[in-house]
Protein backbone atom coordinates (compact mmCIF):
# COMPACT_ATOMS: atom_id res chain seq x y z
CA UNK A 1 0.00 0.00 0.00
CA UNK A 2 1.85 3.34 -1.06
CA UNK A 3 1.16 6.08 1.21
CA UNK A 4 -1.07 8.79 -0.06
CA UNK A 5 0.69 12.62 -0.34
CA UNK A 6 -1.81 15.67 -0.24
CA UNK A 7 -0.14 19.39 -0.97
CA UNK A 8 -1.42 22.14 0.91
CA UNK A 9 -2.80 23.44 -1.79
CA UNK A 10 -5.09 19.99 -2.47
CA UNK A 11 -5.80 20.29 1.51
CA UNK A 12 -7.70 23.31 0.33
CA UNK A 13 -9.60 22.22 -2.16
CA UNK A 14 -10.61 19.34 -0.27
CA UNK A 15 -11.85 21.82 2.55
CA UNK A 16 -14.17 23.60 0.30
CA UNK A 17 -15.55 20.82 -1.65
CA UNK A 18 -16.48 19.12 1.80
CA UNK A 19 -18.02 22.59 2.91
CA UNK A 20 -20.03 23.45 -0.21
CA UNK A 21 -21.92 19.30 0.45
CA UNK A 22 -23.00 21.14 4.10
CA UNK A 23 -23.10 17.59 5.41
CA UNK A 24 -20.69 19.18 8.80
CA UNK A 25 -20.49 22.46 10.41
CA UNK A 26 -17.58 24.91 9.80
CA UNK A 27 -16.34 24.05 13.18
CA UNK A 28 -16.41 20.16 12.91
CA UNK A 29 -15.04 20.72 9.81
CA UNK A 30 -12.21 23.50 10.79
CA UNK A 31 -11.22 20.72 13.47
CA UNK A 32 -11.36 17.69 11.41
CA UNK A 33 -8.47 19.66 8.89
CA UNK A 34 -7.23 21.27 12.46
CA UNK A 35 -7.07 25.24 11.48
CA UNK A 36 -9.17 28.07 12.99
CA UNK A 37 -12.34 29.22 12.11
CA UNK A 38 -11.08 32.03 10.49
CA UNK A 39 -9.01 30.18 8.58
CA UNK A 40 -11.70 28.16 7.15
CA UNK A 41 -14.31 31.25 6.01
CA UNK A 42 -11.20 32.29 4.14
CA UNK A 43 -10.84 29.60 2.29
CA UNK A 44 -14.87 29.34 1.68
CA UNK A 45 -15.04 32.45 0.41
CA UNK A 46 -12.21 32.07 -1.78
CA UNK A 47 -13.67 28.93 -3.53
CA UNK A 48 -17.39 30.55 -3.53
CA UNK A 49 -16.58 33.99 -4.86
CA UNK A 50 -13.47 33.86 -7.30
CA UNK A 51 -13.75 32.22 -11.05
CA UNK A 52 -10.49 29.67 -11.14
CA UNK A 53 -10.53 28.72 -7.88
CA UNK A 54 -6.83 29.53 -6.88
CA UNK A 55 -6.20 28.98 -3.80
CA UNK A 56 -2.34 29.51 -3.98
CA UNK A 57 -0.86 31.79 -1.26
CA UNK A 58 -1.00 35.85 -1.80
CA UNK A 59 1.59 38.47 -1.48
CA UNK A 60 1.19 40.27 1.74
CA UNK A 61 2.48 42.94 0.50
CA UNK A 62 0.55 46.33 0.89
CA UNK A 63 -1.92 47.75 -2.13
CA UNK A 64 -1.11 51.17 -1.17
CA UNK A 65 2.75 53.07 0.19
CA UNK A 66 2.50 55.79 2.34
CA UNK A 67 5.65 56.74 1.44
CA UNK A 68 5.02 56.05 -2.29
CA UNK A 69 6.45 58.79 -4.75
CA UNK A 70 3.37 59.51 -6.96
CA UNK A 71 3.22 59.02 -10.84
CA UNK A 72 3.30 63.43 -10.81
CA UNK A 73 6.83 63.32 -9.54
CA UNK A 74 8.28 60.53 -11.68
CA UNK A 75 6.67 62.60 -14.36
CA UNK A 76 9.19 65.54 -13.76
CA UNK A 77 12.29 63.68 -13.37
CA UNK A 78 11.79 61.68 -16.48
CA UNK A 79 10.82 64.99 -18.18
CA UNK A 80 13.80 66.68 -16.64
CA UNK A 81 15.77 63.91 -17.90
CA UNK A 82 14.71 63.67 -21.24
CA UNK A 83 16.07 67.17 -21.79
CA UNK A 84 19.05 67.18 -20.23
CA UNK A 85 20.58 63.54 -20.76
CA UNK A 86 23.22 64.32 -18.80
CA UNK A 87 22.32 65.39 -15.77
CA UNK A 88 22.13 63.42 -12.53
CA UNK A 89 20.02 62.74 -9.88
CA UNK A 90 21.19 65.41 -8.13
CA UNK A 91 20.58 67.85 -10.34
CA UNK A 92 17.43 67.05 -11.55
CA UNK A 93 15.72 67.03 -8.08
CA UNK A 94 16.96 71.02 -7.93
CA UNK A 95 15.42 71.39 -11.37
CA UNK A 96 11.91 69.64 -11.44
CA UNK A 97 11.59 71.42 -7.61
CA UNK A 98 12.45 74.48 -9.74
CA UNK A 99 9.94 73.79 -12.33
CA UNK A 100 7.44 72.13 -10.41
CA UNK A 101 6.70 74.45 -7.80
CA UNK A 102 6.33 71.36 -5.65
CA UNK A 103 7.89 71.67 -1.83
CA UNK A 104 8.43 68.09 -1.13
CA UNK A 105 9.09 66.17 -4.46
CA UNK A 106 11.96 63.17 -3.27
CA UNK A 107 14.92 62.76 -2.35
CA UNK A 108 18.26 61.93 -4.83
CA UNK A 109 18.59 57.94 -3.88
CA UNK A 110 14.71 57.77 -5.21
CA UNK A 111 15.11 60.01 -8.20
CA UNK A 112 18.16 57.81 -9.21
CA UNK A 113 16.26 54.48 -8.38
CA UNK A 114 13.72 55.87 -10.98
CA UNK A 115 16.40 56.68 -13.50
CA UNK A 116 17.46 52.95 -12.86
CA UNK A 117 14.35 51.72 -13.39
CA UNK A 118 13.26 53.18 -16.37
CA UNK A 119 16.76 52.07 -17.52
CA UNK A 120 18.25 55.79 -17.99
CA UNK A 121 21.67 55.57 -16.38
CA UNK A 122 24.77 53.73 -16.86
CA UNK A 123 26.85 52.60 -13.72
CA UNK A 124 30.07 54.39 -13.55
CA UNK A 125 33.47 52.08 -13.35
CA UNK A 126 35.53 53.37 -10.24
CA UNK A 127 38.51 54.66 -11.04
CA UNK A 128 41.74 55.11 -8.67
CA UNK A 129 43.66 58.36 -8.42
CA UNK A 130 46.71 59.65 -7.61
CA UNK A 131 47.18 61.80 -4.64
CA UNK A 132 46.77 65.45 -5.28
CA UNK A 133 49.39 67.16 -3.90
CA UNK A 134 49.58 71.57 -3.63
CA UNK A 135 51.85 73.31 -5.63
CA UNK A 136 51.26 76.49 -4.50
CA UNK A 137 48.21 77.86 -6.46
CA UNK A 138 46.16 80.69 -6.14
CA UNK A 139 42.89 80.06 -4.10
CA UNK A 140 39.67 81.36 -5.82
CA UNK A 141 37.95 82.43 -2.54
CA UNK A 142 36.08 85.05 -4.19
CA UNK A 143 34.34 85.85 -7.88
CA UNK A 144 37.62 87.14 -10.58
CA UNK A 145 39.64 86.01 -8.61
CA UNK A 146 41.02 83.64 -10.53
CA UNK A 147 39.67 82.81 -14.36
CA UNK A 148 40.11 79.51 -15.83
CA UNK A 149 41.57 79.13 -19.47
CA UNK A 150 42.00 76.27 -21.89
CA UNK A 151 41.46 74.75 -25.31
CA UNK A 152 39.12 72.10 -24.90
CA UNK A 153 41.19 70.18 -27.91
CA UNK A 154 40.38 70.03 -31.74
CA UNK A 155 38.27 68.51 -33.39
CA UNK A 156 36.74 67.92 -37.06
CA UNK A 157 33.30 69.10 -38.18
CA UNK A 158 30.91 67.81 -40.24
CA UNK A 159 32.66 69.59 -43.77
CA UNK A 160 35.98 68.39 -42.72
CA UNK A 161 36.97 71.53 -41.30
CA UNK A 162 39.12 72.03 -37.71
CA UNK A 163 37.44 73.24 -34.53
CA UNK A 164 39.35 74.49 -31.54
CA UNK A 165 37.44 75.36 -28.64
CA UNK A 166 38.43 78.47 -26.83
CA UNK A 167 36.83 77.97 -23.08
CA UNK A 168 37.14 80.67 -20.04
CA UNK A 169 35.76 79.83 -16.63
CA UNK A 170 35.76 81.77 -13.54
CA UNK A 171 36.92 79.68 -10.64
CA UNK A 172 35.11 80.66 -7.80
CA UNK A 173 31.46 80.36 -9.41
CA UNK A 174 32.29 78.20 -12.40
CA UNK A 175 30.84 81.08 -14.71
CA UNK A 176 31.30 79.94 -18.28
CA UNK A 177 32.56 83.33 -19.50
CA UNK A 178 33.31 82.21 -23.10
CA UNK A 179 33.09 79.33 -25.58
CA UNK A 180 34.33 80.12 -28.61
CA UNK A 181 34.73 78.02 -31.39
CA UNK A 182 38.02 78.91 -33.17
CA UNK A 183 39.58 78.12 -36.44
CA UNK A 184 43.71 77.77 -34.81
CA UNK A 185 44.73 78.94 -31.27
CA UNK A 186 46.28 82.25 -33.00
CA UNK A 187 47.20 84.56 -30.55
CA UNK A 188 45.08 87.90 -32.32
CA UNK A 189 42.48 85.62 -32.24
CA UNK A 190 42.82 84.56 -28.58
CA UNK A 191 43.46 88.59 -27.28
CA UNK A 192 40.50 89.34 -29.20
CA UNK A 193 38.36 86.88 -27.36
CA UNK A 194 39.99 88.18 -23.74
CA UNK A 195 39.54 91.49 -24.78
CA UNK A 196 35.42 90.86 -25.41
CA UNK A 197 35.34 89.08 -22.32
CA UNK A 198 37.33 91.74 -20.49
CA UNK A 199 34.91 94.76 -21.67
CA UNK A 200 31.75 92.42 -20.81
CA UNK A 201 33.24 90.82 -17.07
CA UNK A 202 35.69 93.49 -16.41
CA UNK A 203 39.76 92.34 -15.43
CA UNK A 204 40.67 89.53 -13.00
CA UNK A 205 43.41 88.81 -10.41
CA UNK A 206 44.71 85.74 -11.95
CA UNK A 207 44.12 84.01 -15.11
CA UNK A 208 45.12 80.13 -14.90
CA UNK A 209 46.57 78.08 -17.92
CA UNK A 210 48.48 74.84 -18.90
CA UNK A 211 51.93 75.84 -20.70
CA UNK A 212 50.97 75.71 -24.00
CA UNK A 213 50.32 77.96 -26.95
CA UNK A 214 49.84 80.44 -27.02
CA UNK A 215 49.40 80.90 -22.78
CA UNK A 216 53.17 79.89 -22.27
CA UNK A 217 56.62 79.69 -23.56
CA UNK A 218 60.05 78.67 -22.79
CA UNK A 219 61.32 82.03 -22.54
CA UNK A 220 61.44 84.03 -19.55
CA UNK A 221 58.61 83.22 -16.87
CA UNK A 222 57.22 81.30 -19.78
CA UNK A 223 55.81 84.78 -21.15
CA UNK A 224 54.31 85.12 -24.74
CA UNK A 225 52.58 88.26 -26.01
CA UNK A 226 49.31 87.50 -24.92
CA UNK A 227 50.40 87.03 -21.25
CA UNK A 228 52.49 89.76 -21.27
CA UNK A 229 49.50 91.86 -22.33
CA UNK A 230 47.57 90.38 -19.25
CA UNK A 231 50.79 91.70 -17.15
CA UNK A 232 50.37 95.15 -18.33
CA UNK A 233 46.54 95.39 -17.19
CA UNK A 234 47.57 94.21 -14.06
CA UNK A 235 46.77 90.42 -14.31
CA UNK A 236 49.19 87.59 -13.12
CA UNK A 237 49.91 84.83 -15.43
CA UNK A 238 49.34 81.35 -13.52
CA UNK A 239 50.07 78.20 -14.91
CA UNK A 240 49.32 74.75 -13.77
CA UNK A 241 52.09 72.11 -13.92
CA UNK A 242 53.38 70.21 -16.74
CA UNK A 243 51.08 66.90 -17.03
CA UNK A 244 49.10 67.63 -13.95
CA UNK A 245 45.47 68.77 -15.28
CA UNK A 246 43.72 68.17 -12.23
CA UNK A 247 45.11 71.40 -11.04
CA UNK A 248 42.66 72.60 -13.17
CA UNK A 249 40.09 70.07 -12.13
CA UNK A 250 36.95 72.12 -12.18
CA UNK A 251 37.32 73.69 -15.82
CA UNK A 252 38.69 69.95 -17.19
CA UNK A 253 35.15 68.58 -15.90
CA UNK A 254 33.26 71.11 -17.77
CA UNK A 255 35.36 70.26 -20.84
CA UNK A 256 33.92 66.74 -20.02
CA UNK A 257 30.35 67.76 -20.08
CA UNK A 258 30.55 70.42 -23.31
CA UNK A 259 31.52 67.49 -25.41
CA UNK A 260 28.77 65.06 -24.37
CA UNK A 261 26.07 67.74 -24.64
CA UNK A 262 27.51 70.06 -27.18
CA UNK A 263 30.11 68.39 -29.69
CA UNK A 264 28.89 64.57 -30.17
CA UNK A 265 28.84 64.73 -32.71
CA UNK A 266 29.92 67.86 -34.11
CA UNK A 267 28.25 70.16 -36.04
CA UNK A 268 28.55 70.84 -39.83
CA UNK A 269 29.93 74.13 -40.02
CA UNK A 270 32.10 76.24 -37.54
CA UNK A 271 28.87 78.66 -37.34
CA UNK A 272 26.64 75.79 -36.77
CA UNK A 273 28.69 74.79 -33.89
CA UNK A 274 29.16 77.93 -32.52
CA UNK A 275 25.25 78.22 -31.80
CA UNK A 276 25.64 74.64 -30.17
CA UNK A 277 28.41 76.17 -27.84
CA UNK A 278 26.20 79.24 -27.02
CA UNK A 279 22.76 77.42 -26.24
CA UNK A 280 25.17 75.09 -23.82
CA UNK A 281 27.11 78.47 -22.24
CA UNK A 282 23.46 79.49 -21.66
CA UNK A 283 22.12 76.63 -19.85
CA UNK A 284 25.39 75.81 -17.99
CA UNK A 285 24.99 79.03 -16.60
CA UNK A 286 21.55 79.72 -15.76
CA UNK A 287 19.49 76.33 -15.54
CA UNK A 288 22.19 73.85 -14.68
CA UNK A 289 22.32 73.46 -10.70
CA UNK A 290 26.30 72.63 -9.49
CA UNK A 291 27.18 70.19 -6.67
CA UNK A 292 29.67 72.77 -5.52
CA UNK A 293 27.92 75.92 -5.13
CA UNK A 294 25.56 74.15 -2.95
CA UNK A 295 23.04 73.00 -6.33
CA UNK A 296 23.04 76.66 -7.57
CA UNK A 297 23.32 77.95 -10.78
CA UNK A 298 26.62 80.17 -11.61
CA UNK A 299 24.75 82.74 -12.52
CA UNK A 300 22.91 83.00 -9.31
CA UNK A 301 26.70 83.73 -7.41
CA UNK A 302 28.93 85.04 -10.14
CA UNK A 303 29.32 89.25 -9.94
CA UNK A 304 31.17 91.34 -12.62
CA UNK A 305 34.64 92.52 -11.23
CA UNK A 306 35.14 95.96 -10.25
CA UNK A 307 38.47 96.53 -11.83
CA UNK A 308 36.89 97.66 -15.56
CA UNK A 309 39.04 97.07 -18.72
CA UNK A 310 40.74 100.80 -19.30
CA UNK A 311 40.56 102.35 -22.30
CA UNK A 312 44.31 103.00 -22.64
CA UNK A 313 46.89 101.12 -20.81
CA UNK A 314 48.66 102.98 -18.83
CA UNK A 315 52.59 103.38 -18.84
CA UNK A 316 54.53 101.56 -16.05
CA UNK A 317 55.77 103.38 -12.88
CA UNK A 318 58.85 102.40 -11.73
CA UNK A 319 60.72 103.73 -8.80
CA UNK A 320 62.66 106.98 -9.46
CA UNK A 321 66.22 105.45 -9.05
CA UNK A 322 65.48 102.51 -11.59
CA UNK A 323 67.26 102.01 -15.08
CA UNK A 324 64.47 101.81 -18.10
CA UNK A 325 65.13 100.37 -21.34
CA UNK A 326 63.05 99.33 -24.21
CA UNK A 327 62.95 96.24 -25.78
CA UNK A 328 63.72 96.07 -29.18
CA UNK A 329 61.52 94.14 -32.00
CA UNK A 330 63.89 91.11 -32.11
CA UNK A 331 63.27 90.68 -28.05
CA UNK A 332 66.71 92.83 -26.71
CA UNK A 333 67.54 95.73 -25.12
CA UNK A 334 70.99 97.69 -25.10
CA UNK A 335 73.49 98.04 -22.18
CA UNK A 336 76.65 99.73 -22.33
CA UNK A 337 76.88 99.89 -26.62
CA UNK A 338 75.84 95.46 -26.13
CA UNK A 339 72.95 94.07 -26.96
CA UNK A 340 71.55 91.65 -24.33
CA UNK A 341 68.41 89.28 -25.33
CA UNK A 342 65.41 89.60 -23.12
CA UNK A 343 62.90 87.84 -24.99
CA UNK A 344 60.85 88.21 -28.02
CA UNK A 345 57.61 88.61 -26.57
CA UNK A 346 58.64 91.43 -24.74
CA UNK A 347 59.42 93.31 -28.01
CA UNK A 348 58.38 96.95 -27.66
CA UNK A 349 57.73 96.95 -24.13
CA UNK A 350 59.67 99.45 -21.24
CA UNK A 351 61.39 97.55 -18.49
CA UNK A 352 63.22 98.04 -15.56
CA UNK A 353 66.37 97.38 -13.92
CA UNK A 354 66.15 98.34 -10.12
CA UNK A 355 70.29 97.37 -8.52
CA UNK A 356 70.63 94.54 -6.03
CA UNK A 357 73.27 94.49 -3.39
CA UNK A 358 75.25 92.16 -5.38
CA UNK A 359 75.81 94.85 -8.14
CA UNK A 360 73.15 93.17 -10.67
CA UNK A 361 69.85 94.53 -11.58
CA UNK A 362 66.03 92.90 -11.11
CA UNK A 363 64.32 92.88 -14.14
CA UNK A 364 60.74 94.69 -13.81
CA UNK A 365 57.51 94.68 -16.30
CA UNK A 366 55.08 96.60 -14.72
CA UNK A 367 54.60 94.42 -11.24
CA UNK A 368 56.36 91.10 -12.77
CA UNK A 369 59.88 89.99 -11.70
CA UNK A 370 61.61 88.66 -14.72
CA UNK A 371 64.66 87.56 -13.76
CA UNK A 372 68.09 89.25 -12.78
CA UNK A 373 70.43 91.00 -14.95
CA UNK A 374 73.96 89.70 -14.46
CA UNK A 375 75.75 92.62 -15.43
CA UNK A 376 79.70 90.95 -15.88
CA UNK A 377 78.13 88.04 -17.50
CA UNK A 378 75.57 90.19 -19.84
CA UNK A 379 72.97 87.89 -19.30
CA UNK A 380 69.24 87.20 -18.11
CA UNK A 381 69.21 84.94 -15.04
CA UNK A 382 66.29 83.20 -13.86
CA UNK A 383 64.90 83.99 -10.60
CA UNK A 384 64.34 80.17 -9.88
CA UNK A 385 66.74 78.29 -11.92
CA UNK A 386 67.10 74.50 -12.26
CA UNK A 387 69.89 72.68 -12.99
CA UNK A 388 68.71 70.14 -15.81
CA UNK A 389 72.26 68.90 -16.22
CA UNK A 390 72.54 68.01 -12.22
CA UNK A 391 69.37 66.26 -13.02
CA UNK A 392 70.92 64.18 -16.46
CA UNK A 393 73.87 63.35 -14.62
CA UNK A 394 72.24 61.61 -12.16
CA UNK A 395 70.43 60.01 -14.42
CA UNK A 396 72.76 58.72 -15.94
CA UNK A 397 74.68 57.78 -12.84
CA UNK A 398 71.61 55.51 -11.82
CA UNK A 399 71.72 53.96 -15.47
CA UNK A 400 74.90 53.24 -14.74
CA UNK A 401 74.79 51.82 -11.05
CA UNK A 402 71.60 49.51 -13.13
CA UNK A 403 73.91 48.28 -15.64
CA UNK A 404 77.16 47.57 -12.65
CA UNK A 405 74.39 45.97 -10.17
CA UNK A 406 72.97 43.28 -13.66
CA UNK A 407 76.93 42.70 -14.70
CA UNK A 408 77.05 41.73 -10.60
CA UNK A 409 74.47 39.38 -10.57
CA UNK A 410 75.40 37.27 -14.05
CA UNK A 411 78.82 37.64 -14.36
CA UNK A 412 78.63 35.22 -17.50
CA UNK A 413 77.66 38.39 -19.77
Amino acid sequence: MSWKIETIRQARESFVSVYERREITMAELCREFGISRKTGYKWAKRGRCEAGRDFSDRSHEAHVHPNEVGLEVVGWILKGKKKYPSWGPKKLVVWARKQSGLEKLCAVSTAGQILRRHGLVVSRKHTRRSEIYPHGLTQSEGCNEVWCVDFKGWFKLGDGSRCDPLTITDGHSRFLIRCQAMWQPKMEEVQSVFEAAFRQYGLPRVIRSDNGTPFASVGLRGLTVLSAWWVKLGIRPERIGPGKPYENGSHERMHKTLKAEAANPPAHTISGQQRRFDKFVREFNFERPHEALGQRTPESVYAKSERRYPVRVETPRYAKDAIKRRVQQRGQFKWGGQKVFLGEALAGEEVAFIERSDGNYLVMLYGLELGVFDVEAMEIKALHPTNRRRKRRGHEAGLALVSLRSTRANPAS
